[in-house]
C-alpha cells in the first residue's frame, strides 16, 4: 500500500502541476475557442470554473473516500481528470471548454483529502510527520515543474497537447494504482467486462471527437456531412453527432448503474451519505468561490453578481447550519472537529492561503514592473527561487514534526515567511538585481513549506480516523478559499494605493518637456506600481503573522510528536 501512496503522491504532484501550465497557456487557449487577448475578462469561468470543481464538492468526496476506501477515490478522480482533460484538449468553444475545465479541478481536488487520509492510515500519529512532509513537497513540486512541463510542451505543440498528456498521464496512473491496490484474493479473480458499456463507451468518445475535429472531408460530403447540420440553433450538441454522443454517454453510465456490484455502492451512498448537507455545502462553497473568481480587482473586492452570489450562498449556509442540527447522521458529524488543534487547523490553512497567492502572483508581477518589463517567462524563472525553496521547506518541517510540537514549527514557519514579506515591502526598483532578493525569496518559500506538514499532522492526529478524508477536505477547502479572497481583497487594496500614488503624481507635460512620454515619468509610474506591490506584501506579511500567532496558539494540544526516550519511560 505504501507504493500506492507514492503513487497518489506523483498524481497529486502532477494535477497541481496542470494548474500552472493552464495560467502558462491561457492566451493559446484563448485564441483555440475564438477568443482574443482582449477579452481576458471572458476567459474567466476557465478559472472559476476549475475551482468550482475542485473545492465545491471537495466534502462530499472526502466524505466518500471516509466510506468506500481511499483507493476507489485516488482511482475515481484520476479518471475523473483524464476524462477532464479529455474534454478540454477537444473543446470547440468557451463552453465546452469550461465543462472540461470543471472535471479536471473535480478529479484533481480529490487527490489531496484521499492521499493525506492513506497516510493516516498507513502511519500512526507519531510518525507521520515525514511522509506528510514528502506529500505537501510533491504537491508543491507540481507548482515549480508546471511551468516547465508547459513551456516544454509549448515549445513543439500547441496547447492541446498538454491536456493529451494529462489524458495519458491520468489513465496510466489509474491503471497503476488500481492493480497496485487490490489484495491477493482480487488479483486472483477475474471480472467479466460490461461489453455493451464498452461498447457504448466507445461510440461516445468517437462521436465526440469527430465532432470536435470536424474532418473537412466529412463536414463537405454532401451525405456524411449531414452529421454536422443542427437540428435547431447552432450549437454543435444538437447535430446528429452530438445528439449520439450525449444518448451514448447516458446509456453508458446507466449500464454500468445497473451492474450489481456499482448498485449496491450507489445504494450505500444513498443510504449513508448525507447528500442534502452535502448539496448545502457546496452552494455555500459555490456563492463565495464566484463571488471572488468573479470580481473586478480595479472595482471592487467582489463584483456586483458577486454580491448575490455571496447572499446565495449564505442562504445556504443557514440552511447548512440548521440542517446540521436536526440530521440523524449530517456530512460532518457533531463533535468532528470539537478539539481545539482539528478547527484550528482549517482556520490557519486559509491565511496560509490568502498570504502565499500573493507572493505566487504579485512576485512575478514586480519583477515585470521592475526590471523584466514585458517577459513573463524571465519573471516567472524569479518565482522559483521561491517555489523551488518550498518543497524542501515542507520535507524539512516532516522531519521537525517528529520532535518539535506542531504549532511551533507551523508558528516558526510562518513568522518566517511574514519576516520576508516585510523584506519585499521596501523593496525598491533595482532589488531583483540584488544577492538578498534571492534570501527573502528562499526564506519565504522555507517558511511556508515548514507550516504545511505540522497543520495536516494536527488535523489528523486530533479527528477520528473514520473521518480523515472528510476533515483534510476542510484544510484543502480552506487554504483555496483563503487563496481566492486574498488575492482579490489583497490586489483590491493594492490597486488603490496604485492610484493614490498616481494622483499624486507631476503632469505629464510638467516632466516630460520634448512630448510623449520621457524616461523620468515612466520611472515615476513605476514608483507607484511599486507601491502598490508594496501594500499587497505588507498585507501579506499581517496574513503570514496572524497564521503564526494562530498556530502557536491552537495546535498546542496536537499529539503529533514521537516520545523521547524520557517521555516514554514517563508514559509508562
Amino acid at each position: 500500500m505504501r507504493a500506492v501512496l507514492w503513487l497518489a503522491a506523483v498524481a497529486v504532484a502532477f494535477a497541481a502541476a496542470d494548474t500552472y501550465v493552464v495560467v502558462l497557456a491561457l492566451p493559446d487557449m484563448m485564441a483555440g475557442v475564438g477568443l482574443s487577448i482582449e477579452e481576458l475578462q471572458r476567459a474567466a469561468p476557465l478559472i472559476s470554473g476549475f475551482l468550482l470543481g475542485y473545492v465545491a464538492v471537495l466534502p462530499l468526496i472526502g466524505r466518500l473516500a471516509d466510506l468506500l476506501g481511499h483507493l476507489p477515490v485516488l482511482v475515481g478522480g484520476l479518471v475523473v481528470f483524464a476524462f477532464g482533460s479529455f474534454l478540454t484538449a477537444l473543446s470547440w468553444d468557451l463552453a465546452a471548454m469550461v465543462v472540461g475545465r470543471f472535471f479536471q479541478g473535480l478529479g484533481g481536488g480529490a487527490l489531496v483529502p484521499a492521499t493525506l487520509a492513506l497516510v493516516a492510515v498507513l502511519y500512526p500519529a507519531e510518525r507521520r510527520g515525514v511522509p506528510l512532509g514528502l506529500v505537501s513537497a510533491v504537491q508543491e513540486l507540481g507548482s515549480v515543474l508546471g511551468p516547465l512541463i508547459g513551456a516544454a510542451v509549448l515549445a513543439v505543440a500547441d496547447w492541446r497537447a498538454i491536456f493529451v498528456l494529462n489524458l495519458v498521464v491520468g489513465a496510466v496512473l489509474a491503471v497503476a494504482i488500481q492493480r497496485l491496490g487490490r489484495s491477493d484474493a482480487v488479483r486472483g479473480s477475474s471480472r467479466r467486462p460490461d461489453l455493451v458499456a464498452l461498447a457504448l463507451l466507445l461510440i461516445a468518445g468517437a462521436a465526440y471527437v469527430l465532432l470536435a475535429v470536424e474532418p473537412t472531408a466529412l463536414v463537405q460530403d454532401l451525405t456524411w456531412g449531414a452529421l454536422y447540420v443542427p437540428a435547431a440553433g447552432s450549437t454543435r450538441w444538437l447535430t446528429p453527432l452530438g445528439l449520439v454522443t450525449i444518448i451514448a454517454t447516458l446509456g453508458c453510465l446507466v449500464k454500468c448503474g445497473l451492474r450489481p456490484g456499482v448498485r449496491s455502492v450507489l445504494g450505500r451512498i444513498a443510504a449513508e451519505v448525507d447528500l442534502l448537507g452535502a448539496l448545502l455545502l457546496s452552494i455555500a462553497l459555490a456563492g463565495v468561490i464566484l463571488a471572488f473568481a468573479t470580481a473586478d480587482p480595479e472595482v471592487a473586492v467582489f463584483s456586483e453578481q458577486g454580491v448575490w452570489y455571496l447572499v446565495a450562498g449564505g442562504l445556504a449556509l443557514l440552511g447548512f447550519v440548521f440542517h446540521l442540527r436536526r440530521a440523524q447522521d449530517p456530512i460532518v458529524p457533531r463533535g468532528a472537529f470539537a478539539r481545539t488543534p482539528a478547527w484550528g487547523s482549517v482556520l490557519i490553512s486559509f491565511f496560509v492561503g490568502a498570504a502565499l497567492v500573493a507572493a505566487l502572483i504579485d512576485v512575478p508581477l514586480f519583477a515585470r514592473t521592475t526590471i523584466y518589463g514585458d517577459s513573463q517567462l524571465k519573471a516567472a524563472l524569479v518565482l522559483l527561487e521561491f517555489l523551488v525553496a518550498l518543497p524542501v521547506g515542507a520535507v524539512a518541517g516532516g522531519f521537525l514534526t517528529r520532535r518539535l510540537p506542531a504549532g511551533v514549527i507551523a508558528g516558526g514557519g510562518m513568522l518566517l515567511a511574514a519576516v520576508a514579506f516585510v523584506f519585499m515591502a521596501r523593496w525598491d526598483a533595482d532589488a531583483l538585481r540584488s544577492a538578498s532578493a534571492t534570501v527573502v525569496l528562499v526564506a519565504g518559500g522555507l517558511g511556508f513549506g515548514l507550516a504545511l506538514a505540522p497543520v495536516n499532522a494536527a488535523i489528523l492526529a486530533t479527528t477520528e480516523q473514520s473521518m480523515h478524508g472528510l476533515t483534510t477536505s476542510f484544510t484543502v477547502v480552506a487554504r483555496m478559499v483563503g487563496m481566492l479572497v486574498g488575492i482579490s481583497a489583497l490586489t483590491t487594496v493594492g490597486l488603490r494605493s496604485y492610484y493614490s500614488a498616481q494622483a499624486d503624481l507631476p503632469s505629464l507635460s510638467s516632466v516630460c518637456t520634448g512630448g510623449g512620454m520621457c524616461e523620468e515619468y515612466q520611472d515615476l509610474l513605476i514608483g507607484a506600481a511599486i507601491a502598490q506591490e508594496h501594500t499587497v506584501f505588507a498585507g501579506a506579511a499581517v496574513c503570514a503573522w496572524i497564521a503564526a500567532l494562530l498556530a502557536v496558539v491552537l495546535l498546542r494540544g496536537a499529539p503529533t510528536r514521537a516520545l523521547s526516550p524520557s517521555e516514554t519511560v514517563t508514559a509508562l
